[in-house]
């Protein structure tokens, strides 16, 4: 009995120096790694740095722009001033329907976007005549998703917004107070690009929109 203890401990110390040995081995593994000199067998990793995009497109004096937040504007000036001894350029920007002036740096119009082509607005007016797409979704989240379609700066958007809340009528029982706001709103941005691309006044905008809507007169002007 006393010789089997005898080669279980043997056993037991030679694990311990099995185990020993493999961490021996994972240290001057380690060690190898660190000495070795770049280049030879490990290459270094390199990272790709990112340049800042730059804006390309240069807007001048007259030209309408798209500010997603206000709508149409026109550029009534091109300016420069000098911030923290560094010359700014930048573009002044009337909003006329909001009659409001935005001052926008020449390397930070991102948001800025150039009027629609004709092939757009006439995208536009097919976009009006389709039949409205009426979620069974609370107002308050359809409400807040067309708000964010007319603040995008995206016509077609624009365009949706204008045909579904549409209700072919003037009548202002037909609509919430809400429901009226964003109309108008979506109507009166979409109007306003439509005048400055078509080059048209205001009452024969509303007729080309109304008539692509179907929408009907109730009230008119008898005066």
């Amino acid at each position: 009995m006393p010789k089997k203890k005898k080669i279980k401990k043997k056993v037991k110390n030679n694990k311990k120096v099995k185990i020993i040995k493999t961490k021996l081995k994972s240290v001057s593994k380690n060690q190898e790694k660190n000495n070795t000199i770049p280049g030879q067998e490990e290459k270094p990793e390199i990272k790709k740095i990112k340049k800042q995009p730059t804006e390309k497109r240069i807007y001048n004096l007259k030209d309408f722009v798209v500010y997603p937040k206000h709508g149409v504007g026109k550029i009534v000036a091109i300016e420069k001033a000098n911030i923290g001894e560094i010359d700014i350029q930048f573009y002044k920007i009337l909003v006329e329907k909001e009659k409001l002036t935005l001052t926008v740096p020449i390397n930070q119009q991102s948001k800025l976007r150039p009027i629609s082509s004709i092939n757009q607005i006439n995208k536009c007016i097919s976009i009006l005549k389709t039949k409205p797409k009426i979620k069974r979704t609370m107002w308050s989240r359809r409400a807040q998703e067309y708000d964010q379609k007319i603040n995008s700066g995206k016509i077609y958007e624009l365009a949706e917004v204008v045909k579904d809340l549409n209700k072919n009528t003037d009548i202002i029982a037909d609509q919430s107070y809400s429901e009226r706001q964003l109309f108008e709103k979506a109507y009166e941005r979409l109007k306003s690009e439509f005048e400055a691309v078509l080059k048209i006044n205001t009452e024969e905008v509303q007729k080309k929109m109304d008539k692509a809507l179907g929408r009907t007169k109730i009230l008119e002007d008898t005066q």
